[in-house]
């Protein structure tokens, strides 16, 4: 299997010219991307691609994304999620996924959990396995889990992006059709920073911005008192500032970790927790917006 896709990633490689160079947000880049048209493909098989991005890793983003998911197929949907967060991909674990995709030799069969279909190149390489990659074969690597799996009839692909605004954020970017983008923070300033440069690189690649998470945002301890960690209100005034919807706020929560550590996602595992409630109701959000 791990020859098949390395193959598949080669034949992509060969099918464009990439450049070695990463790309960067610098004045260089934007002129670039100001000038440049972009032929966007859609991903086969879904009516709708949603990103879920952080400019900055450990956030949140993958809990966030695998948590949404769920709430979408709760409410009705049908769903995928593709893990493109190459250098640490975290469906396998979070969806309890130890087995591998099975192929017909043209395309990968997503793997179907919790009636989610899913794809993630943790499906294909051993857990303890770093992605030593370049440039050239992320791009590969991405084409391939778009244009090269059998997504089949569905209604929205989440895409649990890797964090920051390199290779893989261009690549989707500029060649998917990308049907919208949520960002995911914490609200320390550090973080924020990142987020703004976040933004800046979704306008200009044209890709619609849904808005903005503010994750692990605070928590409840046992004396009932609300403690704000992190800050306190950072997420929502970025997102005033660049006059971006704010979709509100997900508290920290033992129960968040515990479950995804067991395979099992909270929306999953407890659909009533409070914290699912919110996922749930974002989930109706997207669905108004879309369908």
């Amino acid at each position: 299997m791990q020859n098949y896709i390395v193959s598949l990633l080669q034949k992509t490689s060969n099918d464009k010219n990439m450049s070695e160079k990463k790309p960067e947000l610098s004045d260089a880049m934007k002129r670039k991307l100001e000038s440049k048209k972009f032929s966007k493909n859609p991903i086969l098989g879904t009516k709708f691609t949603i990103a879920i991005s952080s400019a900055k890793g450990g956030v949140g983003k993958s809990s966030f994304a695998t948590n949404l998911a769920l709430a979408l197929k709760k409410i009705g949907l049908k769903i995928g999620l593709l893990d493109a967060d190459i250098y640490g991909p975290s469906v396998p674990k979070m969806f309890g996924i130890t087995e591998k995709p099975k192929s017909d030799g043209q395309k990968l069969e997503p793997i179907l959990k919790y009636d989610i279909q899913c794809m993630s190149i943790g499906f294909l390489t051993d857990q303890q396995t770093p992605m030593i990659w370049r440039g050239p074969m992320v791009t590969s690597a991405i084409k391939t889990f778009t244009q090269k799996v059998n997504w089949q009839n569905l209604d929205f692909i989440i895409i649990d992006m890797p964090p920051g605004t390199g290779d893989t954020q261009l690549t989707f970017s500029q060649e998917i059709k990308m049907d919208g983008a949520i960002i995911i923070s914490t609200p320390q300033e550090v973080a924020l920073l990142d987020v703004k440069r976040g933004i800046k690189m979704f306008e200009k690649l044209g890709v619609k911005i849904l808005g903005l998470v503010d994750n692990m945002s605070f928590f409840i301890g046992d004396d009932g008192k609300k403690y704000n960690i992190f800050g306190e209100g950072g997420v929502k005034k970025t997102a005033e500032e660049f006059k971006k919807e704010f979709l509100g706020e997900i508290p920290i929560d033992p129960d968040i970790g515990k479950f995804g550590d067991e395979g099992k996602p909270l929306v999953e595992a407890n659909p009533s927790h409070e914290i699912s409630k919110i996922y749930i109701n974002l989930a109706k959000k997207i669905k108004e917006i879309y369908l």
